[in-house]
């Protein structure tokens, strides 16, 4: 990550005084490619008339499969540190993305913000957060993908708290102490759920351990959701495994995925693995299934080939598939450039 630092005397003119260690980060990445989803659709405005009647509503209609995906993304950090040694941050994110459906372009939109207070091992998040699931080691595992599409957490669909990068985010708190081999992680947020079809407001809250030994990495994480005028409270436990040896790395995942919903309740697991072959290249592998009727199969594998300078060459072909849906295949191809 590049930093570009508008020193105390940079500052000086226009905000007073600053902090002697203060400034803003600018740092992210572009992609662009071509991505494949088999049967795609997209929803587009639909326009009825009758007689002198006009009925404007959307419909749900074929679109081209093969559709230019894109993603530029800038993060903004501002930044300054007490003289006690206590740094405070605040993020906000600029990205645009194509519209997934039909690969018309989007306009970029700043995100709702993140505050952070870190002193030593402990580092407190509020506002636009990530929640423990969010934040647990090997959680997402080795992605496929220019655009990522294919993960081993597929089979889950419990709902948890998640950093937004287009979106205002779930305003929430979330705290972190790592001291040694050892990490935990908390956080909280209220908000309106809905479950089975109703909604009603409620709190969801989670909790995480994180325990690195030698060149594996084991975490555990539990999250509920809490919604008393419904009598359901959803949960999620998840277990991961990650590690590297030599040019070899890979994860485990396993999941107790309690939605309350029959068509997506039950056990999630998957796997991932990369393979340095040398030559700037890197092979990715990814599986992620669930015994629930809805719970989405993904199977993928890709590649990345560094160019250098933070530049690479990355895609992956992969398909999703699930008892009570059509299988479909996706691929994807394209360049990222970090800054």
């Amino acid at each position: 990550m590049k930093k570009v630092l508008f020193a105390s005397t940079a500052l000086i003119a226009t905000a007073g005084v600053a902090a002697a260690d203060s400034g803003v980060n600018f740092s992210g990445y572009g992609r662009f490619g071509i991505g494949y989803l088999e049967d795609r659709t997209g929803t587009v405005t639909n326009i009825v008339t009758t007689g002198t009647t006009t009925t404007v509503g959307t419909a749900v209609v074929d679109t081209d499969d093969a559709i230019l995906v894109s993603r530029f993304r800038l993060s903004i950090d501002g930044f300054t540190e007490t003289d006690g040694g206590v740094r405070f941050e605040g993020r906000v994110r600029l990205q645009a993305d194509e519209n997934s459906s039909t690969g018309e372009a989007n306009e970029a939109g700043l995100n709702g913000a993140r505050f952070s207070v870190i002193y030593g091992g402990l580092r407190v998040d509020a506002g636009n957060v990530a929640g423990s699931f969010d934040n647990l080691a090997n959680y997402y595992g080795n992605e496929v993908g220019l655009e990522l599409f294919a993960g081993q957490y597929s089979g889950v669909d419990y709902s948890f708290l998640s950093y937004t990068s287009t979106g205002a985010g779930a305003n929430a708190v979330f705290f972190q102490y790592a001291v040694g081999d050892f990490a935990f992680g908390a956080s909280y947020d209220t908000a309106t759920f809905a479950i089975n079809g109703d909604k009603a407001d409620g709190d969801r809250w989670d909790i995480s351990a994180t325990y690195t030994f030698n060149n594996i990495t084991a975490a555990l994480a539990y999250g509920q959701t809490d919604v008393d005028d419904l009598g359901d409270d959803p949960s999620l436990t998840v277990l991961t495994l990650g590690g590297e040896w030599g040019d070899f790395g890979g994860t485990l995942f396993v999941a107790d995925d309690n939605t309350e919903v029959d068509a997506t309740d039950g056990t999630a697991w998957g796997l991932s693995a990369s393979y340095n072959l040398g030559a700037a290249t890197t092979l990715l592998f990814t599986y992620g299934d669930g015994n629930a009727d809805a719970d989405t199969q993904q199977v993928a594998i890709g590649a990345i080939y560094d160019l250098g300078g933070g530049a690479s060459l990355r895609g992956g072909i992969g398909v999703n598939d699930c008892d009570v849906c059509d299988s479909r295949t996706q691929a994807d191809f394209g360049a990222q450039f970090n800054f």
